[in-house]
């Protein structure tokens, strides 16, 4: 028989430290003569991301020992970060930026000098001994924007050369099968990716020059992203013309929808490497695509136009790498966590190679996400994934509602997933029921669906959430009382509005998020140098939305308990936005804590910052409720308590 024990008590398996011991971070699989390899970052290791190669006897084993750590910067944000070669496997050097080579057995070689360059998105010349890439360069001196191009690096070593500059932005340089064409990405500011980009191609001269580009699609107010060859010489992209990110192909003439569907087969280009396309053959692709937040995986004959979809038990499907009739990809479910898979395209056969924790799901401890649509502001729908507490051990007492915890999603411009995660696991086997929102701007639904967030950012979002939190208490599915919003990044910064200019949530939890847009504005990298110009507007033009949508400035009006969690050498949200949001609940004398963690960037990649954030976060929600959570999770300095 299950305890009864009041929610938010219950004793679960899933602990904040099996999360960080037993789990690993798992990226760009690739696979080659048969072996499977990916990328692992270990928070156990300080966050060192390592490449591995599962043997053919089942064992795996590290392609480089510590402290080499496979972690790119351009943009900030990384990806696109290592490519396996016949000669070895090129990498960015997390210490140094430098592009590296490690042949097998061998000590890496220096193919880039360190310093101030940063390179991404390699793809392999093997004709020219080169590689192509992005390169951002950073100043010396000063304050300057960091110039980025797409470069050759010769395979020897040496000073990389210019092949295409002048644009504020690069992405996704492609090889022609036949070594003759490049095809890559490039966009200006104000846009971001999202926005508008721009796909050109160019022939190769005999030096490995570029020749006068032509323009294949895009533009300001057209995102195209994922370009890929197929063997033919056709090239492959993916283009939201048509309000979706759907397939196009171009026949070196001109372009036409290959499938014209509602559904996305890319994500937003936060990191380079996304490979949400894959060529098998010259008229088949292997794509993940989301109808609804959910992804699946299907192969498009882009002749015939048509979709199967596969029938696979996943709901999160992405960089796909397509080795002959093998396709390796990264995917989750419901109740599988994140996990490096192989799929063989004749028998359907699949086989999970790596998973991203050790440790199996407790059946009994699973609560699954529930799609669901809710009414908001101005007559509109929104979008979320609910999960009720589940814990087969407990029940809570009759007639008692679930704390909830409403999830903001960092970026805006990103979506929440439906598959299976440890972090929201870890409340709802303790007695929480969690929403994760997709609010209007979150990809999956649409251009128009995203491009709602723009100029409206920390209103419709915010309204939302709010929304989202007010349609499961009147379904009698959380406690009114007991109303949480969390949110990391661009999800703190919904966090902090709602808490502001919003009644009805009781707490807050605020990892690394903006409560200044004017600062935001001022002090970010390049890369979001001028993306609140569509969410917010121009600045300092509308200085005056700046400081309306600024939590700092109207504390006032705050009147909830909150905790911050700050890394101490974030360059995107630096730490003196939640110092001065801290002191200002301080001086109100509400209660208040802040955990800051040295050597922790945008994100905690740590596995004690992970177990102190992730632990505090109950502890406090148990100090401001009145309630004793199950174990001892670290205590942390609450003010004004």
């Amino acid at each position: 028989m299950p305890v009864i024990a009041p929610y938010g008590t219950w004793t679960s398996p899933v602990t904040a430290r099996s999360l960080v011991d037993a789990g690993v971070g798992l990226r760009a699989p690739w696979r080659r003569d048969g072996a499977v390899h990916w990328l692992e970052s270990r928070a156990t290791e300080g966050g060192r991301t390592v490449p591995v190669r599962r043997n053919a006897d089942g064992t795996a084993t590290d392609l480089l020992p510590a402290p080499w750590d496979v972690r790119g910067r351009v943009h900030e944000y990384g990806g696109g970060d290592v490519l396996p070669l016949a000669e070895g496997l090129v990498f960015c050097h997390g210490a140094d930026q430098a592009v590296y080579l490690a042949a097998p057995g061998a000590e890496p070689v220096a193919l880039t000098p360190p310093g101030r360059d940063r390179f991404a998105d390699f793809a392999h010349d093997p004709a020219r001994r080169r590689l192509i890439a992005v390169r951002e360069r950073h100043p010396e001196q000063g304050h300057a924007e960091p110039e980025n191009a797409l470069v050759s690096i010769p395979l020897s070593g040496g000073e990389p050369a210019l092949l295409v500059g002048g644009a504020d932005f690069y992405a996704s340089p492609r090889l022609s099968p036949d070594g003759r064409r490049l095809a890559w990405l490039s966009w200006d500011h104000p846009n971001m990716p999202w926005d508008g980009t721009t796909l050109w191609v160019a022939e190769l001269g005999a030096d490995g020059a570029p020749g006068a580009p032509v323009r294949v699609a895009g533009g300001p107010d057209e995102a195209i992203v994922q370009p890929a060859w197929l063997p033919d010489g056709r090239l492959v992209y993916v283009s939201d013309r048509g309000d979706w990110w759907n397939l196009w192909l171009w026949d070196g003439a001109a372009g036409r929808p290959v499938l014209p569907m509602p559904a996305e087969f890319a994500r937003p280009l936060w990191v380079f490497g996304n490979r949400e396309v894959a060529a098998v053959d010259a008229r088949t692709l292997a794509c993940a695509f989301t109808r609804d937040g959910l992804w699946s995986l299907g192969l498009v004959d882009v002749e015939a136009g048509t979709l199967d979809r596969l029938d696979l038990p996943f709901t999160e499907v992405g960089e796909l790498f397509v080795d002959g009739r093998t396709v390796t990809f990264l995917a989750a479910g419901p109740d599988l966590p994140g996990s490096v898979v192989t799929l063989d395209l004749d028998s359907r056969r699949w086989e999970v190679v790596k998973r991203s924790t050790a440790a199996a799901p407790d059946p009994g401890c699973v609560s699954a996400a529930r799609p669901i649509r809710f009414p908001t502001e101005g007559g509109g729908e929104a979008h979320a994934f609910y999960y009720p507490p589940a814990n087969a051990g407990f029940q809570a007492p009759e007639g008692e509602l679930p704390p909830l915890i409403v999830k903001s999603h960092g970026g805006p411009t990103a979506a929440a997933s439906a598959a299976w995660n440890p972090k929201i696991q870890y409340w709802t086997s303790r007695g929480f029921a969690v929403v994760d929102v997709n609010y209007r701007g979150s990809t999956g639904h649409g251009r128009a669906y995203r491009d709602a967030l723009k100029g409206r950012w920390g209103i419709a979002d915010v309204a939302d959430c709010v929304a989202a939190a007010r349609f499961l208490a009147d379904q009698g599915l959380a406690d009114p009382r007991r109303l949480i919003i969390t949110g990391g990044s661009a999800g703190g910064y919904t966090v902090l509005c709602a808490v502001t200019f919003h009644q009805g949530f009781r707490a807050g939890a605020s990892y690394y998020g903006i409560s200044d847009l004017e600062a935001l504005a001022a002090d970010t990298h390049k890369f979001e140098a001028r993306y609140l110009d569509s969410l917010v507007g121009p600045y300092p033009e509308r200085k005056d939305v700046y400081v309306a949508r600024s939590p700092i400035h109207f504390v006032d009006r705050l009147s909830v308990p909150m905790v911050f969690f700050q890394g101490l050498e974030d360059k995107v949200v630096p730490p003196a936005q939640a110092e001065r949001m801290v002191e200002a609940i301080d001086a109100k004398g509400l209660p208040v804590a802040y955990v800051p963690f040295e050597g922790e960037r945008h994100g905690f990649r740590k596995a004690e910052s992970i177990v102190t954030a992730l632990e505090g976060e109950l502890y406090f929600y148990g100090r401001v409720f009145g309630f004793t959570p199950a174990g001892e999770p670290k205590a942390i300095p609450i003010r004004n308590l």
